[in-house]
């Protein structure tokens, strides 16, 4: 019997392998190559285009990030925007607060959605399922463009890397017209790549020197995603008006009494305290 493994190539001599029980769907849509597997460890994950997107058993880790560190600095928030996320875990997280009115989800591609119903459950348990939520099968960059100003007090970029889909994402004019569209108060919440291995880190620091000359307010925060390249993964906070520290207000938040696995109130303030290394790299961006 010969074993099936899933292999990513985090860097050219780096790869990182899963040993997979069953491959359950494999196809290529409009976009990108979808696939579907299943391990003992992992259990179900999926790829884009061979790369690690979602795992059933680290999945929460990156949601409660995305979602919590802005939902407690401003516990306020009611209308939420989502770029990406075709999982439907970042989706899951922000319509846990009662206090959400309103969630546009704007993913390119709706296989992906469809496919993640159907095979991971726990994180599209969500979508088709709650009133708030409203789901965009277009692009985001264009939905953002054409959005009214300050129409969202919350904006999570749930991307792919910049390649392929998620290229226009990282760009100034995405920035921008993220900034138009958030309230005074708004916040916006991105996926900002790893400062472990030179290309994630060279992303890292683009991403980030575009983001603090648009925003007044911009800080990186870092969480451990086992599945994803090195396992030290980064957001991005950036504001018109809140700053993650000086304004958390972490009463606030436990009040709303949510049972996170990962996410907590004084891991939120560790968050932000980065490595020496990754400082460095971000003040020379």
């Amino acid at each position: 019997m010969i074993d099936l493994w899933y292999t990513e190539n985090h860097q050219e001599d780096t790869k990182f392998s899963i040993k997979v029980k069953s491959h359950l769907h494999s196809e290529k849509s409009a976009f990108q190559q979808i696939d579907f597997f299943e391990s003992d460890t992992f259990g179900k994950f999926f790829t884009l285009d061979g790369l690690m997107m979602v795992t059933e058993k680290d999945e929460f880790i990156y949601h409660d990030m995305i979602t919590h560190v802005p939902m407690a600095v401003n516990p306020e928030i009611k209308k939420v925007l989502i770029i990406g996320g075709g999982d439907g875990g970042t989706a899951r997280e922000i319509l846990r607060y009662k206090s959400i009115e309103k969630v546009d989800m704007v993913e390119i591609d709706e296989r992906v959605v469809r496919l993640c119903q159907k095979y991971i459950p726990q994180t599209a348990c969500k979508l088709d399922a709650d009133p708030r939520l409203c789901l965009h099968f277009e692009d985001g960059l264009k939905f953002v463009q054409d959005a009214k100003d300050a129409s969202y007090d919350l904006i999570l970029v749930d991307s792919t890397d910049p390649i392929g889909p998620g290229e226009g994402l990282f760009t100034y004019d995405f920035y921008n017209n993220c900034k138009r569209v958030l309230s005074e108060v708004g916040i916006l919440i991105n996926q900002h790549e790893s400062p472990y291995y030179d290309s994630y880190a060279h992303e890292m620091k683009r991403a980030h020197s575009k983001i603090k000359d648009t925003f007044p307010i911009a800080q990186v925060y870092q969480f451990h995603m086992p599945t994803y390249p090195s396992g030290h993964w980064l957001f991005g906070f950036a504001s018109k008006k809140f700053h993650p520290l000086e304004d958390l207000k972490a009463d606030a938040w436990n009040a709303f009494g949510l049972h996170t696995r990962y996410y907590n109130t004084d891991l939120h303030k560790g968050a932000f305290m980065l490595p020496t290394y990754v400082k460095e790299s971000l003040e020379n961006a």
